[in-house]
């Protein structure tokens, strides 16, 4: 047989070689195999929330193994919840109002100044209003595997914002319906999209302003095109739930073993996101400085201005458009 003829064969050889190799590492005969998304890089924190989980599942030995998906890799950011829903995506970690278009009782998880502080946040996870929460995804084939809220700020090319009359005139971006309506409130523009899109908003100057998690402002290196950052401090408006779930029909197929892992790694991870959502606020703020950027303080006149405007905007929005709406806002206010 030629060198030319024989080409053709070792190249077919080799690839099966390769492809075989392949499917042994990632996915063993006898593995149950979850996929994982999320639109994060894997410097960010709910991505390491995941890959607690993932260790703790293959330290078991339980015949289960996690595949994550970072950097909206698997699906696009807000096209998650839709296939949780119906069983082709198995878990994600999703900011939950990105889903508030289907259950506009999600809102309620990225409210202007419904979450204090962080330890606030640890008080509503236990409460009745989350309680509520947790049901309606349950009812639409959704379960919470690890809550967690993170806590944000605002940042744009120019200025500082701290006060409401900050925005006037600005392209801002908000991550949800509830920030977008005292936004345009106080004079802002609205442009929605994705915190994985920001960057690049930011630097065609599709965006002159924003608001997102201290993780995002780090995990998209967003210092690189704000001149200004507001970080949450002593008076966090924004606070946003991005819990890690879980497809109930993916969930009803595990064996109990295979749930008590995930469980298990659950605990570890939880832990994890609560003690490490307030350093990212910390973190964020020596990231900007020692980049240079600005660093702007919202003040407890400047917060309740801002609260001022979201209860004439936002809530009433909320309790106008919402069924139920008044019972879970108030079972959300009720928490101390």
């Amino acid at each position: 047989m030629s060198d030319r003829q024989a080409s053709p064969l070792r190249r077919m050889a080799g690839l099966t070689l390769a492809l075989a190799a392949t499917v042994a590492f990632v996915s063993p005969a006898f593995a149950e195999r979850l996929r994982v998304s999320h639109q994060w890089s894997t410097n960010d924190v709910r991505h390491k929330i995941v890959e607690i989980v993932a260790e703790e599942v293959a330290a078991a030995d339980v015949g289960l193994e996690l595949q994550i998906f970072p950097n909206a890799s698997l699906f696009g950011p807000n096209d998650q919840w839709q296939p949780l829903t119906r069983g082709q995506l198995d878990m994600a970690v999703l900011p939950l109002t990105y889903a508030s278009g289907r259950h506009p009782e999600f809102n309620l998880t990225l409210m202007p100044g419904l979450v204090r502080n962080h330890e606030h946040a640890q008080r509503l996870n236990q409460s009745e209003f989350m309680a509520e929460i947790e049901k309606i995804m349950n009812d639409a084939g959704v379960v919470t595997l690890v809550p967690g809220w993170l806590a944000g700020g605002f940042a744009a090319k120019d200025r500082c914002i701290v006060e409401p009359s900050d925005v006037q005139g600005l392209q801002f971006r908000a991550a949800g319906r509830a920030f977008e309506e005292m936004l345009a409130a106080a004079g802002a523009s609205i442009a929605s999209m994705p915190s994985s899109e920001i960057y690049s908003a930011m630097q065609t100057g599709v965006l002159d302003a924003v608001n997102t998690s201290s993780s995002s402002f780090v995990s998209f290196r967003l210092h690189e095109q704000v001149s200004c950052f507001t970080p949450p401090g002593d008076y966090a408006l924004w606070f946003m739930y991005q819990p890690m779930i879980v497809s109930k029909r993916s969930w009803d197929r595990l064996n109990d073993a295979q749930r008590d892992a995930l469980r298990a790694g659950a605990e570890k991870a939880m832990a994890f996101y609560s003690e490490e959502a307030a350093r990212e606020d910390e973190a964020a703020v020596a990231v900007f400085r020692d980049a240079g950027v600005e660093i702007g303080t919202m003040t407890q006149e400047a917060f309740d201005a801002w609260k001022g405007l979201a209860q004439e905007s936002a809530y009433v929005s909320f309790v106008g458009s919402t069924p139920n709406g008044q019972r879970l806002l108030d079972l959300a206010l009720s928490v101390e």
